[in-house]
């Protein structure tokens, strides 16, 4: 196990995909996207069922890496607004595209068409195997 770590250390996909897959950090990545900079408050019940402390977390590992900003104004109460920054601007392509793909799936299932996809894929797929 700890071979592969090293192994995928020097790919930078396996640093983005470890940054990326985290629970939650697509879910706010989606949110910034869609919603453009947003105060944690509003982000928090965007994302709805994540904690604060989970949140937290995650919004200092994105802007850690440099995928979102932080701006903070010292009103009472602080206001701090979160939002993408310009080198995550192409991920709303990537979360566009799966947003895209995602309705498109689920307008199939809903006219039965999962069973299609399993005809023309999947099946096939498992005989050969």
């Amino acid at each position: 196990m700890l071979n592969a770590a090293k192994e995928t250390g020097s790919c930078p996909m396996a640093g983005l995909l470890e940054t990326l897959a985290r629970p939650w950090t697509m879910h706010i990545l989606w949110a910034l996207c869609t919603s453009g900079p947003t105060r944690f408050g509003a982000l928090r019940r965007k994302i709805g069922g994540i904690s604060s402390r989970v949140l937290t977390e995650r919004l200092r590992g994105l802007e850690a890496k440099g995928f979102i900003f932080r701006q903070y104004k010292a009103t009472i109460p602080p206001e701090v607004t979160y939002g993408l920054t310009t080198r995550m601007r192409d991920i709303q392509k990537v979360l566009n595209e799966l947003n895209r793909m995602s309705v498109k799936w689920k307008h199939q299932d809903s006219l039965g068409g999962r069973a299609a996809a399993t005809k023309n894929g999947r099946r096939g797929a498992m005989r050969a195997a």
